[in-house]
């Protein structure tokens, strides 16, 4: 990090005011110079966010591990949804009117169903519906369905549609009125009008598109159906070639047919988005949903990894499509690391709120989430005066459950007090999973430092306490600890860094993100205090300081 970019970073941190992206954006933009253009508009407590400011937008739409996005349009409304894998609550319902700018209403799933993939929201005649592909009992996986009259809910209780085997479900209505889902393979199976059981067997639906040969790709694996009717034609856009793996393997496809039933052709132009270099921003793009924009142009959303920083996870893309005269369509977001025109005739939408927390209020689910908890686990999580009291699980890290916030931003410093009450440890992490974490924690006799999932126990400081305020500054994936006794007023660095840019999917499996968590070990209470987050201010719209 450049002296510039972080005194800007120390600063924002402290409160410092963020300077105004307007005017920077205007003067790139009228000069042709879309490449010196900010890089991200700057969001509560410094986030980066899409928009802006100026009638632009840069991509990721959602920032950080939101992989597999469903979209849904109602009315002049946007509502999206991703895989939630195992975070508990589960399925964030987002909110937009503009498809740019996006806020959680509330999660969709709160009994645990174990590890969540790629899922489907729907709204068929009046009520809202989301199809989920789950493995609750580890013995193999099925597809669930939920369902809202009201969007930001209560959701029903997980009805299992006893389809085994199965991921990636895409709801579509047929010419003949039915409904029916397609998943992974491409195969097709019809539901009941309630959409709620089966109504014949699983059958091949598709073979897809094939590239050649010589292409680098992780596998073939066609999943992620999506399905929409446009004029006398359905439309199937579909992922193939491997979600991770080499970063030209995922890619985006589409068929067209007349019936539901087939036969379908394949699209002339196919793949429509595909990665083709490592030097591009956005690496492995695939799995897209198309949708109609508020002025009645189109759009894909999808996800991609961001170049260098595949521990945030597959964020949320948005890229301009056109249809042509042949019926067909294509992308035409062209590099996704400029400025693109924002979709037009949307009212300005309420973008995501900062991360810092009091523990005044419940914020699980919306923001707070256990990674893959036990029964019951949520009961260990009891708001109380001051804070919110966790109840300790496991005896280390690596079997904590721990208590996760989601990130997005390529460099942050976040911090939370601790009170520990009783005998066992807690402390603060970025974790991927069990098996894949750092982290700084404490008992009443020492402090513990944890590098890639195991204590360092050579690291260990000395030390007699019960409330310490902890602080993690992750740069770009160079990871700095701090801890003071005095709430923050004095700061004490540990003396281990650590480089955490290899904890990722290609490495650990799991499709899963790096996240800030906070654990609670043995028969110890802990109460969290003050949490805060910042982000750091992008090095293109910092100011400069000279001397």
């Amino acid at each position: 990090m450049s002296i510039t970019r972080r005194t800007m970073f120390q600063g924002a941190l402290a409160g410092a005011a963020v300077p105004s992206l307007a005017p920077s954006l205007a003067n790139a933009l009228a000069t042709g110079n879309a490449a010196a253009a900010p890089r991200w508009g700057v969001g509560a407590e410094g986030q980066r966010k899409a928009d802006l400011g100026n009638g632009y937008y840069r991509n990721p739409i959602i920032s950080g591990d939101h992989a597999d996005p469903t979209i849904l349009k109602d009315g002049d409304v946007y509502y999206m949804t991703h895989s939630s894998f195992d975070s508990y609550p589960g399925l964030v319902i987002w909110r937009s009117t503009d498809l740019v700018n996006w806020a959680p209403v509330g999660p969709a799933l709160h009994r645990n169903l174990g590890t969540i993939w790629a899922v489907d929201l729907v709204k068929h005649e009046g009520r809202y519906f989301i199809y989920i592909p789950a493995d609750p009992k580890g013995e193999g996986w099925s597809i669930f369905a939920i369902w809202a009259d009201d969007i930001a809910g209560p959701w029903s209780e997980p009805v299992d549609l006893g389809i085994s085997g199965c991921i990636d479900p895409g709801h579509i209505m047929g010419e003949d009125g039915k409904r029916y889902l397609f998943t992974n393979g491409i195969r097709k199976i019809r539901l009941t009008d309630d959409g709620l059981a089966t109504d014949g067997p699983l059958e091949k639906a598709y073979d897809p598109w094939r590239y050649p040969d010589d292409w680098v790709v992780e596998n073939f694996a066609p999943e992620g159906p999506k399905l929409l009717r446009k004029g006398d034609w359905f439309y199937l856009v579909t992922a193939i070639g491997g979600t991770a793996g080499p970063v030209t393997g995922h890619m985006v496809i589409a068929a067209r047919s007349r019936s539901i039933h087939g036969p379908w052709e394949h699209c002339p132009r196919n793949p429509l988005v595909r990665t083709v270099s490592v030097d591009e921003p956005w690496w492995s793009r695939g799995h897209a949903t198309l949708v109609e924009g508020p002025a009645g142009d189109w759009w894909m959303v999808y996800h991609g990894y961001e170049n260098g920083m595949r521990t945030l996870g597959r964020q949320t893309l948005l890229e301009p499509i056109e249809w042509t005269p042949d019926g067909w369509f294509r992308a035409k977001g062209g590099d996704l690391s400029l400025p693109l025109p924002k979709p037009k005739g949307g009212r300005q939408s309420v973008s995501a709120p900062g991360l810092s927390d009091d523990f005044s209020r419940n914020r699980f689910g919306i923001q707070w989430s256990f990674h893959a908890p036990g029964r019951g686990e949520a009961e260990r999580a009891r708001y109380e005066a001051g804070g919110l009291v966790i109840a300790g699980h496991g005896s280390s890290p690596a079997d904590s459950s721990p208590l996760t916030c989601l990130a997005g931003d390529r460099s942050y410093a976040a911090e939370v007090s601790i009170d520990l009450v009783g005998d066992g440890e807690a402390g603060i992490l970025l974790f991927y999973n069990h098996k894949a974490f750092v982290g700084l924690g404490f008992t009443p006799e020492k402090l513990k430092i944890y590098e890639y999932s195991e204590e360092l126990p050579w690291a260990a400081v000395t030390h007699q306490g019960r409330s310490l305020r902890l602080r993690v500054t992750n740069d770009e994936n160079v990871v700095t600890w701090h801890y003071s006794y005095d709430e923050g007023r004095t700061w004490q660095r540990h003396g281990t860094r650590m480089e955490v840019s290899g904890i990722h999917h290609n490495v650990f499996g799991g499709f899963l993100s790096l996240r800030f968590g906070i654990y609670v070990t043995g028969s110890a209470k802990a109460k969290l205090r003050d949490f805060r987050y910042r982000a750091s201010i992008p090095a293109h719209i910092a100011p400069t300081h000279h001397g």
